[in-house]
């Protein structure tokens, strides 16, 4: 991939928009596009952080293990979002593991120009800041499903923010990746997702063929979960985390 076409992937993100060309070609000239199959990890929790990523294609999974090898799932990343620049302020060491979920794609990026722009650049350091608000303003919408939404509600709630909130009419969408990582992402077991997603069927006259989700409406959906919530609709990302 040529650092034109770098660049291009970068000012599509909110974060890079506003950076100077020299910045942007630093960045561009040291970075590496990773392919991944499913499955594939691309770096391991407590390792030493020297890049960050953008996803251009697939999902990445974030995720915490235990020393008895269970996992707890942080975020699923997808495309057009970016992880791993928080090491930056935590010793550059990771605090998580990344996987691919499918067949992906990222860009690796040296975190050291990172570092150095937010040194010298106080607009580019307040949208970093404004950037991990927004990630933590996710996290606590999350931590706050958990505590108030039933099961079929937070279900409800993660279908929302995988359509297009402009829809009108029915709509049609896919799962991202297999229902049981669904389920971790949204601190279910298997079998308690299974069963709040036939009751959130038979709330909102919702049809799952598979991966494929049909709604007749995606207000008949918002008002059954968004009910117990503290936001309106529409939601927020998926995972501008």
């Amino acid at each position: 991939m040529s650092p034109d076409q770098v660049i291009a992937h970068l000012k599509k993100h909110v974060l890079f928009q506003g950076c100077t060309d020299a910045f942007l070609n630093d960045l561009a000239e040291k970075a590496v596009l990773q392919r991944l199959s499913k499955g594939q990890v691309l770096f391991l929790q407590h390792d030493e952080a020297k890049r960050f990523f953008l996803v251009l294609k697939g999902w990445i999974k974030l995720y915490r293990e235990t020393l008895d090898g269970a996992q707890a799932i942080v975020d699923v990343v997808p495309s057009g979002q970016m992880f791993g620049e928080a090491p930056l302020f935590l010793d550059h060491t990771s605090s998580f593991g990344a996987e691919a979920t499918d067949v992906s794609e990222v860009i690796s990026l040296p975190l050291q120009p990172l570092e150095a722009e937010l040194k010298k650049n106080p607009a580019f350091a307040l949208e970093m800041l404004k950037h991990m608000a927004q990630r933590q303003q996710n996290q606590e919408r999350e931590l706050e499903h958990r505590d108030l939404q039933t099961a079929p509600q937070r279900i409800g709630c993660f279908i929302l923010r995988l359509a297009k909130q402009d829809a009108e009419g029915s709509v049609t969408l896919h799962l991202p990746y297999d229902k049981n990582l669904v389920a971790q992402r949204l601190g279910m077991q298997p079998e308690t997702f299974s069963r709040a997603l036939s009751k959130l069927k038979k709330a909102t006259n919702m049809e799952v063929k598979g991966s494929t989700i049909r709604l007749e409406s995606l207000q008949t959906l918002a008002e059954f979960c968004c009910a117990g919530c503290s936001s309106t609709f529409p939601c927020g990302d998926l995972t501008s985390k």
